[in-house]
């Protein structure tokens, strides 16, 4: 099983997991044009994609969404709170799910989990071939028993460190912006993804990926020196999936 990042930030994200027979996209917040543009960088068509699957409505996470769907005919799966904000318009087709779901697309199995977030139905996920286990855990506000019971003994993690509290302190956000950001249905910071690692069995992972950094309120250094000191391991073990540039496949054996 492989997985890659298109973009990851406040500008639009999406990723790919994908097997010999499956490729999976998750959320997609960038135009269609950007979206093939950045597929092909990762030696990837539209037509290669299975399936779209949603995590929540915000912008960055749909806006192109309902436009891939629809010009080549994808199905997409997302909870029934994501579909009532009526963001994505009409779908080719939908599959409804809820977010403790387990299901299949083809030889992928899925596994929904609910996640604190300022969102309807918000989920995360944890991809898996029957063999390893890729979860992935951003847009969440504070951690839980039951988000780090799903994303234990995972192979690779997609992690959020959006943001470092001192420098979202000291920032020009409004106040009540930094509230929100910094709020139990926010986003994790540093230290937060750090407890996180703390929290969980990370005895088989091959990859750690810090995602949805914020471009005003982190850096890189700062997010990896949180992970590290978790982890026990060298900053150069750990990737960053950025704004600009995703990142390029990992596999994951």
């Amino acid at each position: 099983m492989q997985f890659a990042v298109l973009g990851s930030g406040s500008r639009g994200n999406a990723l790919l997991i994908k097997t010999k027979q499956t490729c999976v996209m998750l959320d997609n917040g960038f135009s269609v044009r950007e979206t093939e543009r950045r597929l092909a960088k990762l030696s990837v068509s539209v037509n290669d994609l299975s399936a779209i699957v949603v995590t929540h409505e915000h912008a960055d996470h749909i806006n192109g969404v309902g436009v891939l769907a629809r010009k080549f005919n994808l199905p997409v799966y997302a909870t029934r709170g994501t579909l009532s904000a009526k963001k994505l318009g009409e779908l080719p087709m939908v599959n409804v799910i809820n977010n403790h779901m387990v299901f299949e697309i083809e030889d992928v199995q899925l596994q929904a989990f609910p996640v604190p977030h300022d969102a309807r139905e918000p989920c995360q996920f944890v991809f898996s071939d029957g063999k390893c286990r890729v979860a992935v855990l951003t847009d969440v506000g504070r951690s839980t028993v039951h988000i780090e019971e799903q994303i234990s003994s995972c192979d690779a993690l997609i992690l959020e460190c959006n943001h470092d509290e001192h420098l979202l302190a000291q920032g020009d956000y409004p106040y009540s912006v930094k509230q929100r950001v910094g709020g139990a249905f926010g986003h994790l910071n540093n230290r937060q993804a750090a407890d996180v690692l703390n929290a969980i069995d990370t005895s088989r992972l091959q990859h750690i990926v810090a995602a949805h950094l914020s471009e005003k309120h982190n850096h890189a250094e700062l997010a990896k020196s949180a992970i590290s000191e978790a982890l026990g391991c060298e900053k150069n073990w750990i990737d960053i999936a950025d704004q600009a540039h995703g990142l390029a496949w990992r596999g994951v054996y």
